[in-house]
């Protein structure tokens, strides 16, 4: 199994996006396997920014910090990504943008004209699709496909631009294959037919999928990134899925429509990062004392405040968790793949309808931003499955009743009134100050008797690996796959991994079930400061991990496969 490390690297404006739109495309339809992720800077123009894709001949979801192929842009991209450079990568550079290159090997260094043969085609801002065209070259990849493709992304532009556009590709194809036939840059990676076949998503699109899949039919969100590329991507489909879109004037206002559109009867979704959330902890305990569902979709990235908001994190955990003044439940998935992220998400609109809480799915920048192709989704057994009742002229918003779970009614279906208020109140919906019996008891069917219920349906985590391991790696969410692959690397039989995808409530028997299949050693791997997953199931669980067996970061960039491949050969010794 082999794969190939390529990163473009240059300035916000100059086309990094627009290469990797067209190579994640073009290489998947001709049958290599992808993993594209990004990194960019908070501004509009200038600074680095890279995209790294990765080509293979089985399937990857990871990100490395090693770099087969550079393309810088300028002499700054150059500087930005040399460090990850060795003896055996190669530099495709243009001579015109005078980086100093003395330190490389000549071997290394492949010089192409980009800046000139792009001013001969009519504009230097070809250069990034004459860059699509070389890359697609060495590969020998499909060269109609491309045509195709360049045609769809610019074709509002005029007819001008289409065929300048595929011009400079096949310019750059025509020396991709040159270079190849040369031997300057070789691979041997055969493509696989059945990736034709496969889908290619970002974790975005998983998550707005697995919304579409669960019947949303609402959106309301303020743009915050890296959360709005979910609701770019509801917009884009929502024609086709009837799906309302509401760009808010501000998060406040996007919580308090989405609790509102499930009062009316709607399935909706919010869409923010953690400094949008914490504006929206007061309409979070709106849904809590109106027992309304509501699912919440966090994309995470480094605070406090603005911090760093194009960089990822697994820092809002606990925030998630404490959110929201008072005392009411809620459940937490975090999806570790595309894969979960779509089914998850799915589950997220059942569950919130079922038992009339929030469901948050906590996401992070570097998954949500992360390309890889995918089998085919299965989506027999998936239901839309809704629990409000039609209501009688006696009809009881929230009354008391054995489980806790009151029967929820829509407005107009039904002849009873619906009423709700964000003050305490007794079965009908009036405001009470009944301190002696209803206050107690509309608590105990918020909190613990939901708490019951939502614990029975709590999901184990994934266990990777053999019993009784040396080493069990505990983690959560996006550093799944980085994990994952250093595991199958080191080829050792004897290291398992605890992957949480669910993070609360957790099951009633985790302690037994870790305990059953009896680790050696446990470590945690988070993208945070404190190791709040940790914490939590020391608090929840009474499961102890050493401070000294948390392996934490907190610098913005996610976690590579070598940085975990470096933790195990420490750990595991």
């Amino acid at each position: 199994m082999k794969d190939i490390s390529i990163v473009i690297a240059g300035e916000a404006g100059q086309g990094v996006q627009t290469v990797e739109e067209i190579l994640v495309g073009v290489l998947k339809i001709s049958g290599y396997h992808i993993c594209a992720t990004k990194e960019y800077e908070s501004r509009v123009r200038g600074g680095s920014n890279s995209t790294q894709i990765r080509v293979s001949d089985h399937q990857i979801t990871a990100f490395v910090d090693r770099i087969d192929l550079l393309i810088p842009f300028n002499v700054d991209a150059y500087n930005h990504s040399k460090n990850r450079l060795s003896s055996s990568s190669k530099l495709i550079t243009d001579p015109a943008n005078e980086i100093d290159i003395t330190e490389l090997e000549k071997s290394q260094i492949i010089e192409v004209k980009l800046q000139e043969i792009a001013k001969e085609i009519g504009n230097p801002i070809y250069a990034n699709t004459i860059i699509a065209g070389i890359i697609i070259g060495l590969f020998s990849a499909d060269k109609e496909a491309a045509g195709k493709l360049l045609d769809s992304k610019f074709n509002k532009k005029g007819e001008s631009v289409v065929n300048s556009n595929i011009e400079a590709f096949n310019s750059g194809f025509a020396i991709g294959e040159k270079i190849t036939g040369s031997g300057d840059f070789k691979h041997d990676l055969t493509p696989d037919k059945n990736v034709k076949n496969d889908i290619l998503v970002n974790g975005a699109q998983a998550v707005g999928l697995g919304a579409i899949a669960g019947g949303c039919n609402f959106i309301s969100a303020y743009p915050m990134s890296p959360s709005t590329a979910v609701l770019q991507f509801l917009a884009t489909n929502s024609n086709d899925f009837e799906i309302i879109i509401d760009q808010a004037e501000d998060e406040i206002a996007a919580l308090n429509k989405t609790v509102a559109a499930w009062y009316a009867g709607a399935r909706a979704l919010a869409s923010t990062s953690g400094g949008g959330f914490a504006l929206m902890t007061e309409a979070l305990s709106l849904a809590g004392i109106m027992e309304s569902p509501a699912v919440l979709h966090i994309a995470q990235r480094p605070g406090p405040a603005t911090g760093l908001p194009t960089r990822t994190a697994q820092e809002d955990l606990n925030l998630v968790l404490y959110a929201g003044h008072g005392e009411f439940q809620r459940i937490i998935f975090a999806p570790g793949t595309t894969e979960q992220a779509f089914y998850l998400t799915q589950k997220a609109f059942n569950i919130a309808d079922q038992y009339q809480i929030p469901v948050f799915v906590l996401t992070d920048q570097d998954f949500v931003d992360r390309y890889n192709n995918i089998p085919e989704l299965d989506i027999t057994e998936i239901k839309i499955e809704k629990h409000y009742v039609k209501t009688e002229a006696d009809y009881q918003r929230f009354k008391l009743t054995d489980n806790g779970l009151s029967p929820r009614g829509i407005p107009g279906y039904g002849t009873g009134l619906v009423r709700v208020d964000s003050d305490e109140h007794d079965e009908q919906g009036h405001i009470t100050e009944d301190m002696d019996y209803i206050r107690p008891e509309m608590v105990k069917k918020r909190f613990h008797k939901r708490f019951e219920l939502i614990e029975k349906i709590a999901e184990l985590p994934t266990w990777y690996g053999p019993k009784s391991p040396k080493l069990a790696i505990i983690c959560w969410g996006s550093t799944l796959p980085a994990i994952q692959e250093a595991v199958d690397n080191s080829n050792r039989e004897d290291i398992a991994i605890i992957h949480f995808h669910q993070l609360y409530p957790l099951p009633a028997n985790i302690k037994e079930f870790i305990e059953k299949n009896n680790p050696e050693k446990m470590i945690s791997i988070e993208a945070n400061a404190s190791g709040q997953l940790a914490n939590l199931l020391k608090v929840y669980a009474d499961i102890s991990i050493p401070k000294e067996s948390l392996h934490l970061r907190y610098s913005g960039k996610p976690f590579s496969v070598e940085d975990i491949t470096e933790i195990i050969e420490q750990e595991a010794k």
